[in-house]
């Protein structure tokens, strides 16, 4: 079965039990500043699932493009990966845990064949704000599984949840298969890192809600979050020994080979999965309709680290120049007909990635100069400090394989153990500053955050008006302080032209218009004049908010029902994000 077929497979067993499809979502988040990509399926739907309601009903399924970079040291082995594709169903306050369970039995078993002894299953172990998720255990019970393949955890390993600091979150439950690996030890279970289970499948089950004190409330309305995850089911019902063995990365791989002349083997594995993996990423970041260019903030900046890091390993193959971009056509390929998108941004992913290669290869030069100086510096003690190569790295983003094999032809030793505790408490201090940078999120849909979600929809339509209608939106992100907003636009708003636009803004909130939110199929919402990400996929409803004589934009909410409850605008900022596209952040008023 290829991925395609599998792809089709899950969506039509999904649309037979009642299910309607959604399209995939941008990997940029809307609105939602707890993350900087969409890293699963939810993330889309938190709305929907704080109580919103969908426009295709309580029963959807999609595959949904991930990326997440937690797991980006693991790259390279059987099965991680920073991009991938997630395929979920969901419950909007319909079925629960025994239909879901009893669904991913069936799919598994019955329309993947996967052997049932093969498959083991994990559980929530209880603690003080929850009890055990005996329901769970019983419903596996029941569909054939025994005791010894049911297995309970904290949770660390068995609860998602919440999104922000609060909002919905649960139990779930969690399906591994066996890979016919020997254990590593007695106690080798499902918890265990040794490769002999894979984590193939996860039902989340939300029936509780977190508060700003941490207590855990029962929610009147539950649902499910489903995650199957599209590469490691494709290997295993196809017998890949990894996710890399598949339709999905061969012909990357086969890419790869033939610019480098150098085979796919034991020796190059690792070389090769992580240089296919990274700039399959690194294309869909830079083929999203949102634009992201690499630069040394948020997306950027890991969408550079990716990029560089693939320029690194397909130097050591020697690849010509310019290889990046000739993968990156592969993949465009491998996978347009599925993501669109990647077609409709062919040209932007081939010049940003041959442009990113110009500049880091003139970085590697400016680099090589100083890490001499500095080996130089450390021949006499025959020992590089870790001050220095960290210096190196950080400062000056020479990667530091490189410095250690540049220490090695001089007969340097150089201070790793040190190097790895200054980049561990350099890890620690960006994740205190992302967490306090990125608190709240979606789902922390407070009283000011929703306000300032319609404030954007008003700051898009007066930028509209103002610059013309090239401008759009490129990305926002909000929290209850204040808002920011992405917007395409190749030069620096003027003073006078940012005073028109919030002049507007002001204007819209005076006249305390209601906004109206109607459902309706996408071609209507077009013949409306509703701007907005419009879907790949025909006939599918949308939800479309209007402030009369403003704005009329599609989204998924929440908003404020009236503009008067904004008070006041206040444009603080306005810069530059990315190549040709500017961001504004403001505030409204209390």
């Amino acid at each position: 079965m290829n991925s395609h077929e599998l792809r089709r497979l899950f969506i039509d067993f999904f649309i037979s039990r009642n299910h309607k499809e959604i399209s995939t979502a941008s990997l940029i988040p809307e609105n939602d500043p707890s993350v900087l990509f969409t890293t699963a399926g939810m993330h889309p739907l938190v709305p929907y699932l704080l109580g919103e309601r969908h426009p295709l009903g309580k029963r959807l399924v999609d595959t949904q493009k991930c990326l997440r970079t937690g797991d980006i040291d693991e790259v390279g082995d059987a099965s991680h990966l920073t991009f991938f594709e997630m395929m979920g169903n969901w419950s909007l306050g319909d079925y629960f845990k025994r239909e879901s369970i009893t669904m991913s039995h069936e799919f598994l078993t019955g329309s993947l064949r996967i052997p049932q002894e093969k498959i083991s299953v994990t559980v929530f172990s209880g603690d003080e704000s929850a009890p055990r998720d005996d329901e769970s255990a019983e419903i596996w019970k029941g569909l054939g599984y025994p005791e010894n393949r049911i297995f309970y955890y904290s949770k660390k390993e068995n609860w998602w949840g919440p999104a922000g600091l609060t909002g919905p979150c649960g139990p779930d439950t969690e399906i591994f298969y066996d890979t016919g690996k020997e254990k590593c030890s007695e106690r080798c279970e499902p918890s265990c890192n040794c490769g002999k289970y894979v984590e193939i499948w996860n039902n989340v089950f939300m029936e509780y809600t977190k508060d700003k004190d941490g207590n855990y409330k029962k929610m009147p309305v539950r649902n499910v979050d489903t995650g199957l995850g599209l590469e490691r089911a494709l290997a295993i019902i196809n017998g890949a020994s990894s996710v890399f063995d598949t339709d999905l990365f061969m012909p990357i791989i086969e890419k790869i080979e033939a610019l480098t002349g150098v085979k796919y083997s034991e020796e190059t594995r690792r070389q090769y999965r992580i240089a296919a993996d990274h700039l399959r990423a690194a294309t869909f970041i830079l083929g999203d309709d949102k634009a992201v260019s690499p630069s040394n903030v948020d997306q950027g900046y890991i969408l550079r680290r990716l990029i560089r890091r693939v320029y690194r390993y397909l130097s050591q193959m020697n690849a010509p120049s310019q290889a990046m971009s000739g993968i990156a056509e592969v993949i465009i390929d491998l996978y347009s007909d599925v993501y669109p998108e990647l077609q409709r941004n062919r040209e932007f992913v081939v010049t940003q990635l041959k442009h990113e290669e110009e500049v880091f290869s003139r970085t590697l030069g400016q680099g090589l100069k100083i890490a001499t100086k500095y080996l130089d510096k450390a021949s006499e003690g025959r020992k590089l400090s870790a001050q220095d190569a960290f210096r190196l790295y950080d400062t000056f983003g020479f990667p530091f394989e490189l410095t250690q094999e540049l220490a090695d032809e001089k007969g340097i030793a150089v201070d790793v153990s040190g190097f790895r505790d200054l980049f561990a408490a350099h890890q620690e201090k960006s994740r205190l500053g992302a967490a306090q940078k990125f608190k709240g999120g979606l789902a922390d849909n407070g009283e000011e955050t929703t306000k300032l979600h319609t404030a954007t929809h008003l700051l898009n339509s007066a930028l509209r008006k103002v610059l013309g209608d090239s401008v759009y939106q490129r990305g926002s992100n909000i929290n209850p302080e204040r808002l920011r907003f992405d917007f395409s636009f190749e030069r620096k708003v003027t003073p006078e032209e940012l005073a028109e636009v919030e002049s507007i803004v002001n204007s819209a909130i005076s006249e305390g218009i209601d906004i109206v939110c109607e459902e309706m199929p996408v071609d209507d919402a077009k013949a409306q004049g509703a701007i907005g990400v419009f879907t790949d996929k025909y006939g599918e409803r949308v939800k479309v908010y209007t402030i009369e004589g403003y704005s009329k934009e599609i989204c998924g909410g929440p908003h404020a029902s009236n503009t008067g409850e904004l008070v006041s605008f206040k444009i603080l900022q306005e810069g530059s994000s990315s190549a040709g596209v500017r961001r504004i952040k403001a505030s409204i008023g209390k």
